[in-house]
């Protein structure tokens, strides 16, 4: 009988010693993948990319995860084999891989590799924001230049701009082009436009007339301001303007004194015989603003005269007044001609007027005249004109999608800038207070405290400018008051007392607010906020006016747009002024592109609002929503409507 089997067990090795187990450390090969050998070989060949760093693989990882569509889709695919079983084994093995792939990185490189990521991630979503930005102004953007007619029909392209007799002194011209970038930047001017005249820190570096000259002296001007440096000797040399500047710069006598100078060359060289004329139009969209204008113009006219020189005619035509008076200046040869749109319209269709040698045109207020439906008026306008002419566009606040659409009108552009466009005067003291709206009137009293007389007061209703004006008659101020509903004698007698120190308070809408001069004016009250930022910088814009500083003060309540207030944070905070605690705590999507520089410029590029972007903009939105109910609505056989 066969011994039974042995059973065998089997043995661990034996146990070997630390110094025999360094050795076999430090001959330790780690296993490289075929797959791997060939992509090194391949690559030493220069026949295969470079492994990716670890930044790229990041940012690809960071990729993937945002475009999810992929990455859902491959997962489906794998089907439920390589899918974790429960969500906590799915983090476990992410954790393991986080490991191994921080392995042997320090933690200061891995925070910087992923703030490297994070980088580049807020700069894409910038780019994105930008993009879509661009992609709205140009769907919004008018396709019809702002041109005639007959100069569509035509395709009468201006290549040159209107050669004119005027040059800068000699001295200025052959000073180096350092001097006028030093000039520039010190006085904040913002030149855009191909070979800019030289900027004149003098008047009488711009050749003035010296009886012009006296009445600047007259008016206590007696150096230009920012805008005027660069905007008159671009004017005199013939060149399409655009000038943007804060409320109270002067822009006026940008356009009023070379286009006196004009007129007066126009004169001398050949007499304007009855009914020529006008050489030049001033176009404006409110009739105060159209007869301050005129006056304007009649002062330094009126030192003309008085030195023997040509006398040089003005007339003005607003609504509200006879034209006869008009067409008796016009019947003896008008040089100069200031209007509202209305009633230049008017009399153009009547043929009381024409331009056949008008060659100069500003349009004063440019964006809300076109911003606020006067466009079709201003392009009609244009179409009566039968030769080139010399284009001028003036506002405080100008947003990009105005400038591009006004281009489309102008030859060889100057832009001139002085400050952001929209942006409110640093000589104005902003003050922002909460009331509640059945205390705005007895809180007036309170405001009217701060400041002496004269004191402006702006309302959105006509309802509320007459109550206001009959409170403060019954407390026994002396107050007026103004608005779109009261007869244009009343208007203009109402504005004369205030300004000649017989009333100390004028209570008015935003009619009062567009280009009014009220030199000694030191406080503006806002009984309400408008509904639109421009609004407000016009309306606040009535105070510290060139040297001189002023107070505001708004009254605002729980009922105001949050837009709105949003644009006003920021406008406050351009203007470094102190922030109450209900604007301070207000906080939207958009804070973070505010001061953005990649996103491209601050704010709304349609309403210049700086609490919000384009794609945000509530002034977009009600006008799309006021163009769509508009769709079909429209009566063919009304008077003021096509003739089919």
């Amino acid at each position: 009988m066969s011994d039974p089997p042995v059973k065998r067990y089997r043995r661990d090795p034996s146990p070997k010693s630390d110094l025999e187990e360094s050795d076999d450390d430090d001959g330790y090969v780690p296993y490289v993948s075929v797959a791997e050998r060939r992509r090194q070989q391949l690559v030493k060949l220069g026949r295969a990319p470079e492994a990716k760093s670890r930044v790229d693989t990041l940012r690809e990882e960071e990729g993937g995860t945002s475009s999810g569509a992929n990455s859902d889709s491959e997962v489906t695919s794998l089907g439920k084999t390589s899918a974790p079983d429960t969500p906590e084994m799915a983090r476990r093995e992410e954790l393991e891989l986080i490991k191994e792939k921080n392995k042997g990185v320090s933690l200061l490189e891995q925070h910087k590799e992923l703030q490297e990521v994070a980088e580049e991630k807020k700069e894409t979503i910038a780019e994105k924001q930008k993009k879509e930005e661009e992609e709205i102004l140009a769907r919004i953007g008018e396709s019809t230049a702002l041109k005639g007619v007959a100069e569509l029909a035509t395709g009468v392209e201006y290549t040159e701009s209107i050669k004119t007799s005027w040059k800068a002194p000699s001295y200025i011209l052959g000073l180096p082009q350092a001097r006028h970038r030093r000039v520039w930047k010190k006085y904040g001017i913002d030149v855009d436009g191909d070979d800019p005249p030289p900027p004149l820190k003098t008047f009488e570096d711009m050749k003035l007339n010296p009886s012009v000259l006296n009445g600047l002296k007259d008016k206590n001007i007696e150096k230009p301001s920012p805008i005027q440096m660069q905007g008159i000797p671009a004017v005199l040399s013939g060149r399409d303007l655009i000038g943007i500047a804060y409320t109270g710069s002067g822009k006026t006598l940008v356009y009023v004194l070379p286009l006196i100078m004009f007129c007066l060359e126009q004169e001398a060289r050949l007499p304007f015989s009855s009914g020529e004329g006008p050489y030049g139009l001033i176009v404006c969209p409110s009739r105060e603003l159209a007869k301050q204008i005129c006056e304007t113009i009649e002062h330094f006219t009126q030192g003309l005269k008085y030195k023997g020189l040509p006398s040089l005619r003005t007339c003005l035509a607003i609504g509200g007044m006879n034209s006869s008076d008009a067409m008796d200046v016009i019947r003896k040869g008008v040089h100069m001609m200031v209007a509202t749109p209305g009633r230049l319209m008017d009399m153009l269709n009547k043929k009381m007027v024409k331009l056949d040698v008008c060659r100069y045109l500003a349009l004063d207020e440019a964006d809300r005249m076109i911003d606020m439906g006067f466009e079709e008026d201003v392009r009609t306008i244009f179409s009566y004109f039968s030769a080139q002419r010399q284009t001028l566009l003036f506002s405080a606040t100008m947003p990009k999608k105005i400038q591009n659409f006004a281009r489309s009108a102008l030859v060889k552009p100057i832009t001139v800038n002085v400050g952001r466009a929209g942006a409110a005067s640093m000589n104005i003291t902003q003050e922002v207070e909460f009331v509640q709206p059945e205390a705005r009137i007895v809180y007036i009293l309170e405001c009217l405290r701060k400041t002496a007389p004269p004191v402006l007061i702006f309302a959105e209703k006509k309802v509320d400018v007459d109550t206001i004006h009959e409170y403060l008659l019954l407390k026994g101020c002396l107050a007026v008051a103004i608005h779109g509903g009261k007869d244009m004698e009343e208007r203009i007698r109402a504005v004369a007392e205030f300004k000649g120190y017989k009333k100390d308070i004028l209570v008015a809408t935003d009619v009062a607010s567009k280009g009014l001069d009220f030199p000694d004016i030191q406080h503006v009250i806002n009984f309400d906020m408008p509904e639109d930022i421009e609004n407000y910088v016009h309306r606040i814009g009535r105070t510290g006016r060139g040297s001189n500083k002023g107070t505001a003060t708004t009254l605002i309540n729980n009922k105001v747009d949050v837009a709105v207030l949003a644009d006003l944070k920021h406008l406050l905070l351009e203007a470094k002024q102190k922030l109450p605690p209900f604007l301070a705590s207000l906080e939207t999507e958009y804070d973070h592109l505010a001061e953005n520089s990649e996103v491209g410029d601050q704010g709304c590029s349609y309403c210049g609002g700086l609490g919000h972007r384009i794609t945000a903009c509530p002034k977009l939105e009600s006008v799309q929503n006021k163009k769509a109910k508009e769709i079909g609505g429209r009566e063919f056989m009304a008077n003021n409507s096509a003739d089919y």
